[in-house]
């Protein structure tokens, strides 16, 4: 039986990517598969007896080592903030290429802890901060201090003691640029060191709170359990500045999600599927309750869809207790076939990614395909004609050449680059000031704006002379020929509309993160949890592959 791929149409919507969830192909678990040979070690752990110092951890194969370097800073409370605006943070830190000398840990703690306004070498090739969750970071060391360990019911609220307010990489602030280092056989993956960085920090976090809770009370304090370790993840506070990137990185966007669609392809086609394969799979979805049940966020609107999610997910567990045949042909097609005609987006495509969860084999043949070289469609083809142009358009964007840009409601917001920090943001083009430095991310408007500009035109005339009189449309001409290469390069929504939802575009980058437990503050930022479940360092040699479903509850 042969499976179609989902149409981009109907996929490539913002509710549908919005309704994405981590998988087996999500960087944070791909990374933890291919580095779990490397060697870890505590190398530097230098703190006083409130926390604050200096701390160094290392991964070491063959002759290559990274190095994490954390600051741990005394702040008072009221210098706490997610904000991008903050200048001081709990800690920060730094991911070092080899293994630092003194003078490189001199050099690095006059200029990491401030971040933004600090420069780092081409040795350095990431840049993070974060602050404590304090009320949770408290309660842990009070009750380690007291020979106790914390209340897992309190834990699991939140689900992690720190989180990171920024990850920077690729040549910002004098970090190491990618050309330096996008040839390292362990690095070809997308994300790979901001995911390691990451992944440290969280030792750094249990480390931390074990060392005070000891210096405060040294008869009594106890270190906090590794089943507990192991189910707190690291945090992440997140807006606007993650929207932009899947918009103007249309072929690593459409590997993503191609990537996704291939494994979803290939799973429905197994005509056999083994009673072990089914055993994993419903294993999986129902330890995954306990991490839908301790999903809390205030927001309403994430509110509605856990508790859709959580009702559609009864419904489908109970379709595969009743109404499921074991024994039939092509199982999991029919498991999907059923979910799309019963069930909403949100249990989808959380159930698409449990799919993946007994097929080790289908997703690591797509890891390696997930990255892009995006110069190697940068060039427009100039002797392509008109004409091709036009049924490119026609096939490729018909859901958005219907969009009417005349109705003021589509065109309700733009995109601009603040000028204090450089960061995207969104506002009221009919309230604020500034739509004259608008960036170009409306990439509907200007794809309906280039189809009514060629429309008039000769099919014969060659792109490169169109260019020469429109050079302003120049960027969706290019986008055009990527989307007839990659047909998942697009979003096919308007990302200026009224009906924008903005934090899903922000899901649908952090579920490839491998994010989970979305918890939208307003309709432009959230905060996340990463690693949650996963094994520690020293455990990475033996861990289950499924890891991500474990919970404190």
């Amino acid at each position: 039986m042969q499976v179609k791929l989902r149409d981009p149409k109907y996929l490539m919507k913002l509710s549908k990517l919005g309704s994405f969830h981590q998988s087996k192909l999500s960087f944070l678990r791909s990374f933890l598969n291919e580095f779990k040979e490397w060697h870890y070690n505590r190398d530097l752990f230098q703190l006083n007896e409130d926390g604050h110092g200096i701390a160094v951890y290392s991964f070491t194969k063959n002759k290559r080592t990274y190095s994490l370097v954390c600051f741990a800073n005394k702040i008072d409370d009221e210098e706490r903030s997610d904000r991008v605006i903050a200048t001081k943070w709990d800690a920060a830190f730094t991911l070092y290429d080899g293994i630092p000398s003194k003078n490189d840990l001199d050099r690095l703690a006059n200029n990491v802890p401030k971040q933004e306004v600090g420069r780092l070498s081409y040795k350095e090739l990431t840049l993070s901060r974060a602050n404590k969750s304090i009320r949770l970071f408290n309660h842990v060391v009070e009750n380690l201090s007291k020979g106790k360990q914390p209340d897992t019911n309190i834990l699991s609220k939140v689900g992690y003691l720190y989180r990171t307010t920024a990850v920077y990489g690729s040549g910002k602030f004098g970090l190491a640029d990618r050309f330096r280092i996008k040839n390292r056989e362990e690095i070809r993956g997308p994300f790979r060191l901001e995911m390691m960085l990451v992944y440290l920090v969280r030792q750094f976090t249990f480390d931390q709170v074990n060392h005070i809770a000891k210096s405060k009370y040294p008869k009594t304090a106890v270190e906090l359990d590794k089943k507990i370790c192991r189910n707190l993840g690291i945090g992440n506070s997140t807006g606007l500045g993650m929207a932009p990137f899947i918009v103007n990185h249309p072929i690593l966007l459409n590997n993503w999600i191609m990537a996704r669609e291939t494994a979803l392809k290939k799973i429905r086609e197994i005509e056999n599927v083994s009673k072990t394969e089914l055993s994993v799979f419903y294993n999986c979805l129902i330890k995954s309750l306990k991490n839908v049940s301790s999903w809390y966020t205030e927001s309403d609107f994430q509110n509605n869809k856990i508790k859709g999610l959580a009702n559609d997910l009864k419904i489908f567990i109970k379709f595969l207790k009743k109404d499921f045949a074991l024994g039939e042909p092509y199982q999991f097609n029919r498991i999907y076939v059923w979910a799309e005609e019963n069930l909403k987006d949100e249990c989808i495509e959380y159930i698409v990614s449990m799919m993946m969860e007994p097929y080790d084999s289908i997703v690591s043949s797509l890891v390696d395909k997930m990255s892009a070289d995006e110069n190697e469609s940068f060039n427009i083809p100039v002797n392509r004609t008109i004409e091709d142009l036009r049924n490119i358009l026609e096939k490729n964007y018909s859901e958005i050449l219907k969009i009417d840009f005349e109705k003021k409601e589509s065109n309700k917001n733009f995109w601009f680059i603040s000028k204090n920090k450089e960061e995207p943001r969104l506002a009221d083009r009919y309230q604020d000031n500034g739509s004259d430095l608008e960036q170009p991310i409306a990439i509907a408007r200007d794809i309906k704006k280039l189809y009514e500009t060629i429309f008039v035109k000769k099919n014969s005339l060659k792109i490169g002379k169109f260019l020469i009189e429109n050079n302003h449309l120049r960027h969706v001409v290019r986008r055009a020929f990527i989307i007839e290469k990659f047909p998942y390069s697009e979003i096919q929504d308007n990302t200026i509309g009224s009906n924008l939802v903005p934090i899903d575009m922000l899901r649908l980058k952090l579920s490839f993160f491998g994010a989970i437990k979305f918890d939208p503050r307003s309709d432009k930022w959230l905060r996340i949890c990463m690693f949650q479940g996963a094994p520690l360092p020293l455990e990475l040699k033996s861990f289950e592959n499924n890891w991500i479903y474990n919970s404190l509850n």
